[in-house]
């Protein structure tokens, strides 16, 4: 079976990252959550107190993502800290959908992401894995969910955290990072015209993981 790249991208709180993680164990494949990498260098942000453009822009070369694996999972690392845990809070998600629209970040990043994937047999999900990363990528996957839904998930996310949302407020969220992820000058979030769409607003996990390993399958046997 040929190693091939897989793009995974679309929506927020869409499962993504669970997908993509258990299609590249099944496969064997390196994983790469790229949401992670964004959110660190916002995590870098608010702690340094950057609020304009000019001075995150400044900053990167002072910022360095990586990956290791903690306790039988992939982790991000912010300077060599494992910032795992501190990257997925509400407020760190909201600055990475703003950090993510500076073209300078995502040519950052983006140079990294791609590097990353020249030996192939990688699994990476994103907003703009299918379009800007990865175009030549054999398998696109582009997941969608109803706003509503992918509140839902989020609002019991935070909850199984310990912390107390309001539900309308997550979905206020959800629309207004949909908004900004679409609308960003920048690399906008848009689905590849040779993407297959998933739409698992009704789907269970283990049907999606049904449909995506046979897609799997096909594609590494076909290129």
């Amino acid at each position: 079976m040929n190693r091939i790249i897989v793009a995974i991208d679309g929506y927020s709180s869409c499962g993504k990252s669970t997908i993509a993680k258990a299609l590249a164990k099944y496969a064997g494949y390196t994983y790469v959550d790229t949401g992670a990498m964004y959110r660190a260098i916002a995590l870098y942000t608010i702690r340094k107190g950057l609020e304009d453009e000019a001075s995150i822009i400044a900053a990167l070369p002072q910022i360095e993502v990586g990956f290791v694996l903690a306790d039988g999972a992939q982790h991000v690392t912010l300077n060599g800290e494992d910032v795992e845990s501190q990257i997925r809070t509400l407020a760190v998600g909201n600055c990475a959908s703003r950090v993510s629209a500076i073209k300078e970040v995502r040519a950052f990043l983006v140079a990294q992401q791609q590097k990353m994937g020249e030996a192939k047999g990688i699994v990476m999900d994103g907003r703009d894995i299918g379009t800007v990363v990865f175009p030549q990528a054999e398998l696109k996957l582009f997941l969608t969910a109803s706003p509503e839904v992918r509140a839902q998930r989020r609002y019991d996310e935070l909850v199984s955290k310990g912390e107390k949302p309001d539900f309308e407020a997550v979905l206020a969220d959800v629309n207004d990072r949909d908004y900004r992820d679409t609308h960003r000058a920048e690399s906008p979030l848009r689905q590849a015209d040779d993407a297959i769409v998933v739409d698992n607003s009704f789907m269970t996990i283990d049907g999606q993981m049904e449909l995506i390993y046979k897609l799997f399958n096909e594609h590494a046997d076909f290129h």
